[in-house]
């Protein structure tokens, strides 16, 4: 509608018995149910969905254009669209985010900044290696 196309389909899931370590890159709409160790980015210039559900945990930097949290994330948020925290999401961590729905009971220890700019909040930072002895 008025020219905005939004993408609300999930391409890909993450299983509840799967544990991934590493970093995760993906395009269009991922779900994690299970436990990812590592950052979860999707990849810029194109509306992508990312889906945290109740029992997930990703501990890493999360960066995603649509950011929907029912799950735990240990790290940095960046969501340069919306970002909707529903009653069980849990994140220790700074939060970036364009548009923000917060439920109640959704916790949010860090610092929440809003930017207007969206497309910026995903190239605030890059990411930072997971081993770095410098």
């Amino acid at each position: 509608m008025f020219g905005h196309k939004t993408k609300n389909t999930i391409d890909s899931l993450i299983g509840l018995s799967t544990r991934i370590e590493g970093n995760l890159y993906f395009k269009g709409g991922l779900r994690i149910d299970g436990h990812v160790k590592g950052n979860v980015i999707a990849e810029s210039g194109e509306t992508s969905m990312l889906v945290i559900s109740e029992q997930a945990k990703v501990e890493g930097e999360v960066r995603v254009a649509h950011l929907v949290v029912n799950g735990e994330i240990v790290g940095p948020v960046y969501s340069s669209e919306l970002l909707e925290l529903q009653p069980k999401a849990r994140i220790t961590g700074d939060v970036y985010y364009k548009a923000l729905e917060m439920h109640g009971g959704a916790l949010v220890a860090g610092k929440l900044t809003h930017d207007q700019v969206g497309e910026q909040i995903l190239k605030l930072a890059p990411p930072k290696l997971a081993a770095s002895n410098a």
